[in-house]
């Protein structure tokens, strides 16, 4: 079979359920095989060619339509809850609207690190419409944890996203394993290294790992949220509806973790998290200045 370097393509053991992009093809002792990443999911794995297809275009086009329909629906949901949260302050802040001056807003900062480029300039293209700032850098897992600091450093976010692929083998070991994860331990390392510089869960909140990762250990090393807690695959754009969510909720509330799960497209049991407040900062009064 020939499988290149780029191909989309499914795995029939699997009943086809998801498309990957082959990124490396090696040859073991059974065989040829490539080492795959979704193409929506956050997963890497390796696969034997005789369990690959591939997917012609116009099925590749079919499934990435019923995916934008499914990004367009919870991009919305995150707006509307945006602007109630802007109608709720502008009443607040006005006394009831006994005044008019206009407001203006301070969403929280994000510095984004993704293993992934293609994923990467996914989140920002989201990250964008929904009016968060952030700062993105890809760096490959390995290489994230002596980053980190000075990353922190030069961007001083409110945020930090750690994420890019993952995957849990269970030839390697139990789902407690650490060593058992593809790049847990990095994500883990990571998120130690940033809570040395910044230790308080609400000065930086911090959203980590990606499919299967390791979450209780990324929740014990001091992550506010993390994948995934029942081993399942997130989506590649998971972690941008989670900072959504923190960065538009006032830092004057605290927010319930299902609050934050239910706009996203794998829910609890790929994505889990501690209380935490939120990053809105609401201040008055907003003035155009003609020159």
């Amino acid at each position: 079979m020939n499988i290149k370097i780029g191909d989309i393509v499914t795995r029939p053991s699997y009943q086809r359920d998801l498309l990957f992009r082959v990124i490396a093809v090696n040859e073991g002792n059974a065989g040829a095989y490539a080492t795959l990443i979704g193409k929506d999911i956050r997963l890497i794995a390796d696969a034997p060619f005789s369990d690959l297809e591939v997917v012609d275009i116009k099925e590749q086009r079919r499934r990435q339509e019923q995916e934008e329909q499914l990004l367009e629906r919870s991009l919305e949901l995150i707006q509307q809850d945006y602007y109630l949260v802007r109608e709720k302050n502008e009443y607040n802040m006005t006394n009831g609207y006994s005044h008019s001056h206009r407001l203006f807003q301070i969403p929280g900062k994000v510095l984004h690190v993704d293993g992934d480029p293609n994923y990467l300039r996914k989140c920002l293209s989201v990250y964008e419409k929904i009016g968060v700032p952030v700062y993105g850098v890809h760096c490959v897992e390995s290489e994230m944890p002596t980053k980190i600091g000075q990353l922190l450093e030069e961007v001083r976010p409110d945020i930090l996203v750690l994420t890019g692929h993952d995957a849990y083998s269970k030839a390697k070991g139990k789902k407690s394993d650490l060593l058992a994860y593809r790049h847990s331990k990095y994500y883990v390392k990571t998120v130690y290294e940033a809570r040395k510089r910044i230790a308080n869960l609400d000065q930086l909140v911090i959203f980590a790992g990606a499919c299967q990762s390791h979450f209780e250990q990324l929740i014990q090393a001091g992550a506010n949220f993390a994948s995934s807690p029942s081993r399942v695959n997130i989506h590649a754009l998971d972690p941008v509806y989670v900072v959504a969510k923190l960065s538009f909720t006032p830092f004057s509330e605290q927010i319930n973790v299902w609050d934050v799960l239910r706009n996203t497209l794998t829910g609890a049991k790929g994505l889990g998290g501690v209380e935490t407040r939120g990053l809105l900062r609401t201040g008055m009064p907003y003035e155009i200045n003609d020159d």
